[in-house]
């Protein structure tokens, strides 16, 4: 359909957005094997904690807790190597690929920006400004809420893991150091718990932020992280 086809309404809805490449395919199937990773962790890291009290049949025939333990063990390892690749990304990626791994505390505008963000989320006004990638506020929100305590949680979950099957591991060799800087191996377990309920309320916010925006800014958000085309509208309708 030529330009001189379309109505003059639709023409001038269409001029007032713009598309902006924003999220690589690397950066988008990181997010979603994020997703379904927490999810799994999330659950069998419940019942690892919170161990089912019994399970019917007989004890030679159930090897219930061993599954959830070797499925909360597999999605950790997947976790931990997506996260190691999201890290090369950081290097060989776009510019926005490499957002949510620092935050510039020296940069003045930066802190004047993420106020305004501030004062957008908490209704206090309804002037939102425009970013091709992240705001500021979930700048700032990603890196010390998620980004911080994954890297945490891979840490902690493979140093426990190589005490289970013993020192003589690489997994212990390589993260052992861990239970040094703890007082004792239940002050970890008690962290990396702790660990896990900082990214699930993350999650919560997350979600909770990404319909908000889709539906009060100038921003998709949820459609982004499926076509990696971030859409911005130049004024309100």
């Amino acid at each position: 359909m030529s330009i001189s086809a379309i109505p003059n309404a639709d023409y001038k809805r269409a001029s007032e957005h713009e598309n902006a490449y924003v999220y690589e395919a690397p950066v988008r199937l990181w997010h979603w094997i994020n997703a379904f990773c927490i999810l799994s962790l999330a659950l069998t890291g419940y019942f690892i904690g919170s161990p089912l009290l019994t399970v019917p049949g007989e004890a030679s025939v159930n090897f219930l807790m061993g599954y959830i333990r070797f499925a909360h063990f597999a999605a950790g390892q997947i976790l931990a190597v997506a996260l190691i690749l999201r890290i090369y990304w950081v290097f060989v990626g776009n510019v926005h690929a490499r957002q949510i791994f620092y935050v510039p505390f020296w940069s003045g505008r930066f802190w004047s920006e993420w106020l305004q963000e501030v004062r957008f989320y908490t209704f206090l006004t309804g002037n939102a400004l425009k970013y091709a990638d992240h705001n500021p506020l979930s700048q700032f929100v990603m890196f010390l809420m998620f980004t911080l305590p994954l890297t945490f949680m891979v840490i902690t979950g493979f140093a426990l893991y190589g005490e289970g099957v013993g020192h003589d591991s690489w997994e212990y060799r390589l993260f052992g150091w861990v239970f040094w800087v703890s007082p004792n191996s239940q002050a970890v377990h008690t962290f990396h718990h702790l660990g896990m309920w900082v990214i699930l309320i993350f999650v919560m916010i997350h979600i909770y932020v990404a319909v908000r925006e889709d539906i009060v800014s100038r921003h998709s958000t949820i459609s982004s992280m499926i076509s990696g085309e971030r859409l911005s509208k130049h004024k309100e309708d």
